[in-house]
């Protein structure tokens, strides 16, 4: 009999998941595994939001596997030594395993393919809709514009949806392990109000979501920009641990209904980074375009920032959001990340390390490279601009609700004066960047 594995990394699902589809279909026995990979847990990515959720979702995923026969092999240490071990022990035909485009990811495939020597390592795309590199402009390897890359995407024809495994059979006698909690992967506080992980609470909030909410995002009214309401999917810490399916959401969206091509585009953004980051492994600390900033080292404004107590009620709103739920509106995350560096004149890399430590969505494709956008160094076609938190707050919270609800001490002495002068602060900033 047969035995493949599909070594499981950022697809934690059972729905639409290409390796383990494959593994199912080619093998008489499946060994769906996850590994707590010590490489990662040594970095600075590592964060207890993240790892509450990551916990959450395996225990899911082992509650969906063995409701089909099967289970989730848990072990811990090096995750190549630990899946080519699992391999040898039982003379597995071949691994599958999803791809993924970080340095460390690109460098962990390479590894793994050394290490199982002869055995097959079968690579899947299953965390975009369409893979890096299937899209190519003349004369490059990636597309650094948006708008050219959106259209090829849309006119792209992308693959089923695949369904879930009926069965999965497991070797006999294999010691499956024990679900790690959040402690064991990285200890530490978390924020008070992360979202729930795993497929379960994905599929919901994706079905709640095109079943209704959906229809006001995007269009005239705008509302995936409104902060009060938050009209939008809160799909994106799902999305980044693979617990559901971005090809599925695209093949399930009811192209009828106002908002959803909106929706999709923000889909699109997300594969345009990625595909960034596969061609540009590097994105995360260096310059996609540098402008030679001398950046400030002002630690004194930096806390202020992170604290949330600027004097800007709608940067102070988004920092405490962050702190408070390990999720920021995506409008607050464009203030807050322009004002740090270029109000404040600070480096982004700071500000996205702030990000990554709290974000349960944190993802280095999406949060680095919108960074660099922001901060004129990455795709932006217009690096210097500076986004203007007063007029911001008027068009995106016209009557102060979303800041009164994170910033209660809004209108009371308690409340700090602004640490910078908005015109003088862009003049600067103007001025370094020689504009």
């Amino acid at each position: 009999m047969s035995t493949a594995i599909v070594l499981l990394t950022r697809d934690l699902r059972v729905h639409d998941n290409p390796a383990l589809h494959a593994a199912v279909t080619s093998a008489d026995r499946v060994v769906p595994l996850f590994v707590v990979d010590d490489g990662i847990r040594r970095t600075t990515f590592n964060r207890p939001n993240r790892a509450r959720f990551l916990a959450q979702a395996l225990a899911d995923l082992r509650e969906a596997l063995r409701r089909r026969g099967g289970d989730l092999v848990i072990r811990s240490g090096d995750v190549v030594a630990e899946t080519a071990r699992l391999a040898d022990e039982l003379d597995a035909a071949e691994v599958h395993v999803a791809a993924d485009y970080s340095r460390y990811a690109q460098n962990r495939e390479r590894r793994l393919h050394e290490a199982l020597g002869r055995r097959p390592l079968r690579r899947h795309h299953s965390h975009v809709v369409v893979p890096p590199r299937e899209l190519t402009p003349a004369g490059n390897d990636h597309f650094a514009v948006f708008s050219a890359y959106h259209r090829r995407w849309a006119a792209t024809s992308i693959r089923a949806v695949l369904p879930a495994p009926d069965r999965i059979d497991l070797p006999d006698d294999l010691a499956t392990g024990r679900l790690p909690e959040q402690s064991d992967i990285c200890p530490g506080e978390t924020s008070d109000d992360v979202v729930e992980g795993g497929e379960t609470a994905a599929r919901t909030r994706a079905k709640d979501w095109y079943d209704g909410p959906v229809a006001d995002y995007g269009g005239e009214e705008d509302g995936h920009n409104d902060l009060a309401t938050d009209g939008t999917s809160r799909l994106s810490s799902y999305l980044h641990f693979g617990c559901i399916s971005a090809v599925e959401l695209v093949q399930r969206a009811d192209r009828r209904k106002s908002g959803v091509d909106a929706f999709l585009r923000q889909l699109a953004w997300r594969d345009f980074y990625h595909q960034v980051l596969a061609a540009r492994p590097g994105i995360r600390d260096t310059d996609y375009r540098t402008r030679d900033d001398r950046w400030h080292d002002d630690e004194q404004a930096l806390d202020a920032w992170k604290r949330g107590r600027t004097g800007y009620p709608l940067v102070d709103a988004g920092m405490r959001q962050l702190a408070e739920q390990g999720w920021m509106h995506n409008r607050a995350r464009l203030v807050t990340a322009s004002f740090l560096t270029k109000h404040l004149y600070l480096d982004w890399r700071v500000g996205a390390q702030h990000f990554f430590d709290l974000l349960a969505d944190g993802d280095i494709a999406n949060n680095s490279m919108n960074w660099q956008w922001v901060a004129g160094t990455g795709t932006d076609t217009r690096p210097h601009r500076v986004l203007n938190p007063t007029l911001q707050a008027k068009k995106y919270d016209a009557n102060g609700a979303y800041a009164r609800r994170w910033v209660p001490e809004l209108e009371t002495p308690d409340y700090p004066q602004p640490i910078v002068n908005h015109r003088e602060a862009v003049a600067a900033f103007r001025a370094a960047r020689g504009r």
